[in-house]
Order: structure tokens, then C-alpha cells, then sequence
């Protein structure tokens, strides 16, 4: 259940048909590992809409609002303005793992390939998970790719499963917004990978919820952690206006309570699905947005950004696992907490 299904608005404009990355023709992938009482982690997979994202390049940047994150790819992308692998997310020690997947993924699909540079996000999931044992393997991977769909799972799954935010149970969240510039529509989308936050801080549509909430059991840790954020759009940006529009995840991250807390890594990715970087062309003829117009682009991927947060805690699941235990976010008690601050919309 996400958050427009409970009467709770996020922001002005309009969601996507999905109200996910599914949106922008974006199919996500998991592979959920538990294992015995302490394995509890996985694998998420993003495939943009490509057949082949080694030779169909998407443009793309990237926004480190806190550098205290081990995302592989990031240097590249800043250098060239594209992507060009799948984007996956796992959790801090396994992203070479998962990175080097990757390579072999795009090495199957490109013989010739002598160089590539895959891009993988993590957060550290090791409350609930040990993750000292770094269970994940290639074939995780391989199976996220495989189970890649549009209408793809949320919460505590993949990447998500055994992650934190705000002393709740978090994990992945997407929502999209759609926007009208110049007579066009277009769609921004975010997911996240949300393992962060104090218990005090968090914040639902400007109602301080985790203050109303400070007192539900499952509390842990200082608040520390990490999010992960991918942010897209079919508007035609260049690279340099994706990195803009990359930070404005960050105002959403900031209006669910996020500080960026000495120890949390707040990374962003964007990128376009509106166009191409061929590999195997000289020239090419590109189309863009003025940077006067891009505003609403700006306040959607702050709102979807806020919205997919709360998705994420909407959508896990109590987990218990390397002798703690997460509680999903009690759904009654916050339905109550919104409706005492007038804050749910009824049909």
C-alpha cells in the first residue's frame, strides 16, 4: 500500500499511471537473500528501457549531498555524462561483487567490450544482516535481471530487505510524478534505497510522525545510515541539467527528516530515457530542455523523492534478523496521527 492509497497527498502534481519507475518504462528486478537467523540482504536491479545500455547510452549525472557512501561508477559518469550498465543496489560490502555481475552481464551482451563502467549503490543493512559474510554472489545478480518487471515488488525485498529508516523498517520506495512543460508531458520517477533516520525525525507530509511515535518499540542505533537515490525522467536533459535535477531529490530527502547525520551516505543518480548516446556514432544531433523551463521538473523529483520514501516504509514488513528486530511502520497508528493533523484526503 503506498501513500496515495491511504488518503496521505505528497506534493501538487499528479502521479504516473504505476507511480513508480515503471512509469518511464523502467523494469526493477530483486533477489531476496535469507538465510538462517543473520543473512538478511539481496540485490536490486534497474534495466532502463534499452535492449542493450552499453550501446544505447542514457545521459546521466550524479549528486553527493554526503560523501560517506561507496557507490562504484559515480567518476565516470561525472566525466562523461551517461550511463552505460544496469544500475544495482546491494548492500556496503557487496557492491564489488555485484559490480564485477555487472561487467560479465554487459561482457554477454558485447563480445568486444574491452572497458566498462557499471554503477552500483549500497547502504548497510548490517543491523539486521551480517554483513560480514557477503553472501552475495554473481548469480544474485543475474537472478535480479531475470525478475525484472515493471510491476516490481517494494519494501523489504532485494536490496531492501534488510535495511532501516528511521528506527522502522525501510527498504525500496518509487513514486513518479508527471508534469507539463510547454504543452509536453513529462514523467519523473524516483526509487530509493532508504536505511536512514532518527526516530524523532521523521516527517509525513509535514506531520511529525515520528515524534508521535517516539515510543513504538523496535528503537536502535543513533539514526545513522545511508539512502540511495535514483532519480529519472523522458525529458530531454543534458548532463549538466540531470545533475541539477539530481539535487532537488535531496529537498525530499529533507522533508521525511532526513539530516544527513555524520555516518549517512546521501548519493543521488539521475538520468534521461529521452534519448540516446549511441556507441557506435560520431555525431549526434541532441535535443533539450531551456534551463528556464525546468522548475516543475525540479519540484516533482523533490516530491516523488519524498513520496517514494515513505513508499518504502509504507511497503516493508517487520524483519528480524542478526538478533534485532525492525517493525514495519504501524499503518493504523499513523492513518490516526494524519487524520488528528487533518492531513488524509478522502475519496
Amino acid at each position: 500500500m503506498k501513500a496515495p492509497e491511504l488518503g496521505i497527498r505528497v506534493g501538487l502534481h499528479p502521479h504516473g499511471k504505476r507511480n513508480s519507475m515503471a512509469d518511464l518504462g523502467v523494469k526493477v528486478g530483486h533477489s531476496t537473500i535469507i538465510e538462517g537467523d543473520d543473512i538478511r540482504t539481496g540485490v536490486t536491479v534497474l534495466l532502463p528501457p534499452v535492449k542493450n545500455p552499453y550501446r544505447e547510452r542514457l545521459f546521466s549525472a550524479t549528486f553527493v549531498m554526503n560523501g560517506f557512501s561507496k557507490p562504484i561508477g559515480f567518476v565516470q559518469v561525472d566525466e562523461l555524462g551517461y550511463i552505460e550498465t544496469p544500475l544495482a543496489l546491494t548492500n556496503t560490502l557487496s557492491v564489488y561483487t555485484v559490480a564485477s555481475a555487472v561487467v560479465r552481464h554487459m561482457i554477454e551482451l558485447n563480445p568486444d567490450l574491452k572497458s566498462v563502467s557499471p554503477v552500483v549503490m549500497e547502504c548497510n543493512d548490517s543491523y539486521l544482516n551480517d554483513i560480514r559474510k557477503m553472501v552475495v554472489r554473481d548469480d544474485h545478480y543475474f537472478e535480479a535481471v531475470k525478475n525484472a518487471k515493471l510491476d516490481f515488488e517494494e519494501g523489504s525485498v532485494g536490496a531492501g530487505t534488510g535495511m532501516s529508516a528511521f528506527e522502522f523498517k525501510g527498504g525500496i520506495g518509487s513514486s513518479s510524478r508527471v508534469v507539463e512543460i510547454g504543452g509536453e508531458e513529462y514523467t519523473v520517477a524516483s526509487l530509493v534505497l532508504a536505511n536512514f533516520g532518527r526516530r524523532e525525525d521523521l516527517t509525513i507530509a509535514g506531520v511529525p510522525v515520528g515524534l508521535e511515535l517516539k515510543d513504538y518499540p523496535g528503537r536502535g542505533t543513533s539514526g545513522r545510515g545511508s539512502v540511495s537515490m535514483v532519480v529519472a525522467t523522458n525529458a530531454p536533459l543534458t548532463a549538466r541539467q540531470l545533475r541539477r535535477l539530481g539535487k532537488r531529490a535531496v529537498v525530499g530527502l529533507s522533508r521525511t527528516g532526513g539530516y544527513a547525520y555524520h555516518g549517512s551516505g546521501d548519493v543521488v543518480l539521475a538520468f534521461s530515457t529521452a534519448q540516446t548516446v549511441p556507441l557506435d556514432k560520431e555525431a549526434h544531433l541532441l535535443s533539450f530542455l531551456p534551463d528556464n523551463a525546468l522548475s516543475p521538473l525540479f519540484r516533482a523529483a523533490a516530491e516523488a523523492t519524498e513520496e517514494a520514501i515513505i513508499n518504502a516504509l509504507l511497503q516493508a514488513r517487520t524483519v528480524e534478523g542478526n538478533g534485532h528486530v525492525r517493525y514495519a511502520l504501524p499503518v493504523d497508528r499513523l492513518v490516526e496521527i494524519m487524520e488528528r493533523y487533518g492531513r488524509v484526503e478522502r475519496a
